[in-house]
């Protein structure tokens, strides 16, 4: 395919999935049973965190997450009583443990009352084609008080060489508007093309076969050359492209 064709055959595979449908199989349906802003922020947040592995499995234990928090999430990180974050410690993700989801409330505690926000903190340091600085620095916020080492895992750094597939997926979810009901909108100090595309094993399985990306790992330099190749093809909206690889390698098995 030239750019051309490439650029229409993903456009449609976009229409394909960006709609209301995708949610129903995809952990962004957590935020999605919120309307309060820091209600959505921090179910984002959190689900994405834990996004990795069977996507049931993801869904599932997001839910138990929100319910632990008394289905509000906000309200239970800014208000809860050191008594009530013992009901955490025997929640599990894989090697997200109730150690690393208490030492999450505490933080988000600490950025909701000393920094403003999630929006504040990603919006400072966001540059003009990247978030990448901007996720490494909120990284450093998120760990400034005292917490255990095991824990920084669970946020990648992409100046040290992390895709943060994760992080780079919460923000598509919370900047992107473009009314197909899937992503909020809801941050309007950071533009879309800022944003990169979760780079996952099936994002760049796919893009490899479109030649989209030559490099053979998933790491920072791979986002670097997606994100290069999915601007060309829209500038202003490059993660709009995480649909149509993300369904063409889960859904299609492209």
């Amino acid at each position: 395919m030239n750019k051309l064709e490439l650029k229409e055959f993903l456009d449609e595979k976009v229409k394909l999935y960006n709609n209301p449908k995708f949610i129903e199989s995809d952990p962004i349906q957590i935020p999605h049973l919120y309307s309060f802003k820091e209600d959505i922020e921090i179910a984002g947040f959190l689900s994405a965190t834990i996004a990795w592995g069977n996507r049931k499995m993801i869904i599932q234990n997001a839910h138990k997450m929100m319910n632990l928090m008394g289905n509000s999430p906000y309200d239970f990180v800014i208000n809860h009583k050191e008594s009530q974050l013992d009901s955490l410690q025997n929640f599990v993700h894989r090697t997200f443990n109730g150690q690393d989801f208490y030492q999450f409330i505490k933080s988000l505690k600490n950025i909701y009352i000393n920094h403003n926000g999630l929006e504040i903190i990603f919006a400072k340091n966001a540059e003009k084609d990247s978030m990448q600085k901007s996720i490494s620095e909120f990284k450093k916020i998120f760990f400034e008080q005292d917490h255990l080492i095991r824990t920084q895992k669970h946020i990648s750094d992409p100046m040290n060489g992390s895709a943060a597939k994760r992080i780079n997926m919460f923000l598509r979810w919370m900047v992107r508007q473009d009314n197909n009901g899937v992503d909020f909108g809801l941050w309007k100090t950071i533009p879309a093309s800022s944003l990169s595309c979760p780079l996952d094993v099936h994002s760049g399985n796919v893009a490899r076969k479109l030649e989209l990306l030559s490099r053979k790992q998933n790491d920072a330099k791979a986002l670097l050359e997606l994100d290069k190749n999915l601007r060309l093809l829209d500038a202003n909206d490059p993660t709009k492209y995480d649909f149509a690889l993300f369904g063409l390698g889960v859904f299609e098995k492209f």
